[in-house]
């Protein structure tokens, strides 16, 4: 079998993660993987995987971008790949649009995967095209019944994001020297309730949510030490500012550490107390906190979207109602004195996600075209 799969970068985040992962597996069971961006810092891993990387301009949502529609047409017919799939939505329409002018008899089938609750409207109804729709968890496949009826459920296949438990093992301890480099770039950490926000610096990611629970829990007298691990993309830089600006403001100077973007993000998450989302709006899954959780970090959440379906089976005890900045200070302060561990994760397993994906790779090679 020979997939394309499409996405706009591959810089950082659970999309990008998760097609690597997909190239992966595709190439270690002799198929043929092809990622269409516009490049990225996980270029460089993907080929070295066995995927071929093509670098298109398909990531900016701008009327020259539709000039690509034309060089996709025919990359497909030159490719003639078996699968296309589409994992986010302004390549999804520069594929699609070059796709359906295509043979129906000899283009390749269609796969797409909704990531996210996106707006309502004709613009994200591209996702849902696929002959085989994955939603990345049960909620996000409510989503799409509720606010696209017209699209069938049988073509809809929940598939969690998975994690490798060899690469996220169950008490996983990074190694002394990491150990040593950390605690020479952050001595600030030592002796101190670590609480670890992970994510890309953005509103809705809950960063000032996140200054107001630390503000909670020194307030209770905690010796705490908040971690904003994360970067703003290059185009929305005047969020960090405002974030720099809450944490003065607060007076946590001393008190909240932004350590940037980390591709060690297991080893910082593993050597923190807790590791907290405060997303304001649900996540459609939520890799990082399946990730904490499989080690066996304690997670404490926002009660909803993908994150709610990990708690509900790892740590039912980390679910705070949205937005309680208040309610989650007082969970941590408990959590202070009496530590939670999570179940052992048994149900996102990455081999998991993988063979399911495979499976509507197949299925979508058995559908008629419309």
């Amino acid at each position: 079998m020979k997939v394309i799969q499409i996405l706009p970068e591959l810089n950082t985040g659970g999309v990008e993660r998760g097609t690597l992962e997909v190239g992966k597996y595709l190439v270690e069971h002799g198929h043929e993987s092809i990622v269409i961006s516009n490049g990225g810092r996980l270029v460089e891993q993907l080929e070295a995987e066995g995927s071929r990387h093509i670098t298109l301009p398909i990531h900016k949502k701008r009327l020259s971008s539709l000039k690509q529609v034309k060089a996709l047409r025919r990359l497909f017919e030159e490719e003639r790949p078996d699968i296309l799939h589409l994992r986010s939505r302004l390549p999804a329409w520069l594929a699609y649009l070059a796709w359906r002018k295509m043979d129906p008899t000899t283009r390749p089938k269609l796969v797409t995967t909704v990531h996210g609750f996106y707006s309502v409207n004709a613009y994200s109804a591209i996702m849902t095209k696929g002959e085989q729709v994955i939603c990345v968890s049960n909620s996000v496949k409510d989503y799409v019944l509720k606010n696209y009826p017209k699209v069938p459920e049988e073509r809809l296949t929940v598939i969690h994001r998975g994690v490798d438990p060899q690469e996220f093992p169950y008490g996983y301890q990074p190694p002394a020297e990491w150990l040593a480099k950390w605690k020479s770039d952050y001595p600030e950490l030592e002796g101190k309730y670590v609480i670890t926000l992970p994510g890309r610096i953005t509103r809705w990611k809950g960063q000032l949510d996140f200054i107001e629970v630390i503000a909670g829990l020194k307030q209770r007298g905690l010796p705490v030490q908040g971690l904003i691990v994360g970067e703003p993309h290059p185009k929305k830089l005047e969020f960090l500012e405002e974030v720099k600006a809450a944490i003065q403001t607060a007076s946590l100077e001393n008190d909240i550490t932004l350590v940037g973007h980390r591709s060690d993000l297991r080893e910082v998450m593993a050597v923190s107390d807790v590791v907290v989302s405060c997303s304001t709006d649900p996540e459609a899954f939520g890799r990082v906190t399946l990730e904490a959780l499989a080690i066996g970090k304690p997670v404490a959440s926002y009660d909803h979207g993908g994150v709610h379906e990990q708690l509900e089976a790892m740590l039912t005890d980390g679910k705070v109602p949205t937005g309680d900045t208040t309610r989650m200070s007082h969970l941590l302060k408990d959590w202070f004195s009496q530590q939670q561990i999570p179940t052992k994760n048994n149900l996102f397993a990455l081999n998991q996600m993988l063979q399911k994906t495979g499976r509507v790779y197949n299925a979508a090679k058995q559908t008629s075209h419309e």
